[in-house]
């Protein structure tokens, strides 16, 4: 089946752009609460689902989007969105999904000093 459609794609002249992925700023980085190719895919549901547990039931857990925010404010501007390179935005906008957690939510560390410049 995926032959088919490979040769469909290929018969129909559809050009495929190089398109290379964005180079973000990363904030802390390191290691991250689950496997970076799954919190690639499924950080969203992660977060709603994480969402309903501390909204119903009063528990805070390992996805919190505070934390992500902890760890991935860039340490030029101190927050995950502002420009293409910020950690949230640049993905977002990379992937042509919306980002509207930080409409109600903070996009910069609730710790101080957690990146530098932080105040």
């Amino acid at each position: 089946m995926k032959l088919i459609l490979a040769l469909v794609f290929l018969a129909s002249g559809v050009a495929f752009a190089d398109v290379s992925v964005p180079q973000l700023d990363i904030g802390k980085g390191g290691h991250c609460v689950d496997d970076p190719k799954f919190m690639r895919l499924n950080h969203g549901d992660l977060l709603k689902h994480q969402r309903t547990i501390t909204v119903h039931q009063g528990i805070r857990g390992k996805y919190s989007l505070a934390a992500c925010v902890d760890c991935h404010a860039s340490r030029k501007n101190n927050s995950v969105i502002g420009t293409d390179r910020n950690f949230c935005q640049g993905c977002h906008v990379y992937a042509a999904v919306k980002l509207d957690c930080f409409e109600c939510h903070s996009s910069r560390p609730t710790t101080v000093g957690m990146t530098e410049g932080g105040k």
